[in-house]
Order: structure tokens, then C-alpha cells, then sequence
């Protein structure tokens, strides 16, 4: 029994009622603390769905994105069904395809035809194009060819009988060709001048790839417009056991290969530097005549003074 305090009579003990919070002996609030729960998993489940769905968004927009390998033409490069991750990044900050990389590009106009749409359901579509939207899956709408650069714009390309190609009067030596296949394929072309901003594009597996030599009847020649790029491929993801980089083979770094820009470099480099040699002669022949002036006056004027 508890005494009162006031009126000195016995009073019942009082109990909390439920739910009521009571204070400790510090004064704190320890129901509060009980009576908070944390958040089910599964209602933050979603959230987290969300947030990964849209840093892979993001990330296939800006970086990176998968690309499924649909044919033989890159063979044994690439395989077919092999999955590629594709740099799209460094397009934004305005590189440019250079000799030797393995791109994909939209189809510039024509080079697949008519493709035939693929029967799936009404659930294998729904996931198939949300797998696509995140750049885990290629979207069945998208029409992308996967091929190797062979010259950039301002280059001479050519390939005759039975090759090598030549870029620029510089024979390529291709040992990432698909055995047995032959520079020129069974298609000789050239030569052939690349408009600035076009690429000229072509399969390792050249008996099996309708490239650029197929469509010079096309717009460009067979050239690829530049804004059609989508990125440089720079690894092969999966399956795991074909995991590779994809460097830019030796051949392309050939010295003369890039015979008009050093053809016009040494000219620019020859023109500035005699720029200053010029002026720094000139000044040296006004100061030596201007010396010799200011010396003779008062000889002169000696001699004829009588």
C-alpha cells in the first residue's frame, strides 16, 4: 500500500493505463522507444527495386549498355550471343571512332532490311522491354550492327583481288581476321575518299559481313555517319569464360598510316618556327644599319672640314 502524501490516508497503488507512456527515473521516455518499429523489408523492397532501376537507367543512358552479339559477322573476335558492354560515355565528351576500335552504330539506312519481328507473349514482352529500358537486355525495336573501324573521314581506303586493305597507301596486317577468310572478302573495293564526320566499317569475319563494302550504292559510299555511333565495345561480359578487353590491334598504330596529318604537320611546325627566325633577322639588319649610320656622320664630317 502507498501512504498519501496530502491526506495521510491509504490510497490504492495507481497502475498506468495500456499504451499510456510513463517516465524512468532520468525522466526519460522509455515506451516511446519500445513502441517504434522498424520498416518491414518488404515495403522497403520496392524502394530499393526503384532506386537500382534507375541508377541502371542512368547508367546505360551515360556509360555503359549491353549489347547481345546477333551474328557471325565479328567471328572469332566476337561471338554470336556473346554480351558486350559498350562505352558511351567518352561520345559526350566529343571523341570520336578511331581506326581500329569495334563499334556499334544504328543502321545508317537500309543495311538490315526488313527484319522479322520475333513472337513472344504478352509477359516475355513486358520483361524483355523494361530489361531493355535498363540497358540488361537489347531492345527488340533497335536495329544495331556491331563492326570494326577500318579509316575515319579524310582517309583513302582500298582493297584489291585478294587484299591487304589499304588505309591511306598503308597495308593493314589483320591477324584478327576469321581463319581461312581473305582481306577483300570476295567484295574488292576502292579507292575510296571517307567524307569528314562518315567511318568505314567492317567485319573481322569478312566472308560473312554485309558491311560497308555491300552499300557504296547507299548515300556516303558505304560510310557511316559519325552520329550514328552509339559507343566503342570495350568488353566481352559474358559468358564468363570469353571474358576480354577489346584493344585497338598494333597495326593501326603503324607509323605514315596518318600520311595526310603528318604530311601537313611538319609544314606547320616549319612555318612557325621560321616565323620568329625572320623578325629576329630583320630587327638584327636595322639595328646594324641604324649603328652604321650613327658611326659615319662624324668621320664625314671630319673629312670635309677644311
Amino acid at each position: 500500500m502507498a501512504v498519501g502524501a496530502r491526506t495521510g490516508q491509504d490510497e490504492p497503488e495507481e497502475r498506468p493505463e495500456d499504451g499510456e507512456r510513463h517516465e524512468d527515473a532520468d525522466g526519460g521516455e522509455d515506451g516511446a522507444v519500445k513502441g517504434k518499429k522498424q520498416r518491414s523489408f518488404w515495403k522497403e523492397l520496392p524502394i530499393l527495386i526503384g532506386i537500382a532501376l534507375l541508377l541502371a537507367l542512368l547508367i546505360k543512358t551515360f556509360l555503359l549498355q549491353a549489347f547481345s552479339i546477333p551474328s557471325d559477322s565479328m567471328q572469332n573476335t566476337l561471338q554470336r550471343g556473346d554480351r558486350v558492354l559498350v562505352d558511351k560515355l567518352t561520345p559526350w565528351f566529343g571523341s570520336e571512332p578511331e581506326r581500329g576500335e569495334v563499334v556499334v552504330f544504328h543502321d545508317p539506312g537500309r543495311w538490315l532490311g526488313e527484319m522479322p519481328e520475333t513472337e513472344s507473349g504478352p509477359v516475355a514482352s513486358a520483361v524483355r522491354n523494361v530489361l531493355s529500358a535498363v540497358g540488361l537486355m537489347p531492345s527488340a525495336e533497335d536495329k544495331d550492327l556491331i563492326k570494326r573501324v577500318i579509316g575515319v573521314g579524310g582517309d583513302t581506303v582500298e582493297c584489291k583481288k585478294t587484299g591487304p586493305v589499304e588505309v591511306n597507301g598503308k597495308a593493314l596486317d589483320e591477324t584478327y581476321l576469321h581463319p581461312g577468310d581473305t582481306p577483300c572478302g570476295d567484295k574488292e573495293f576502292g579507292p575510296i575518299k571517307i567524307p569528314e564526320d562518315r567511318i568505314w566499317v567492317m567485319g573481322d569475319h569478312r566472308q560473312n559481313s554485309l558491311d560497308s563494302r555491300y552499300h557504296q550504292d547507299l548515300p556516303g559510299n558505304g560510310t557511316v555517319p559519325v552520329d550514328e555511333v552509339v559507343g566503342r565495345a570495350v568488353v566481352v561480359a559474358w559468358p564468363l569464360d570469353r571474358w576480354s578487353t577489346l584493344p585497338v590491334p598494333d597495326t593501326f598504330d603503324q607509323r605514315g598510316l596518318n600520311a595526310v596529318a603528318a604530311g601537313a604537320a611538319p609544314a606547320a611546325l616549319g612555318f612557325a618556327g621560321a616565323v620568329p627566325l625572320v623578325l629576329w633577322r630583320r630587327r638584327r639588319l636595322l639595328a646594324r644599319d641604324a649603328g652604321g649610320a650613327a658611326g659615319t656622320s662624324p668621320l664625314t664630317a671630319s673629312v670635309r672640314r677644311p
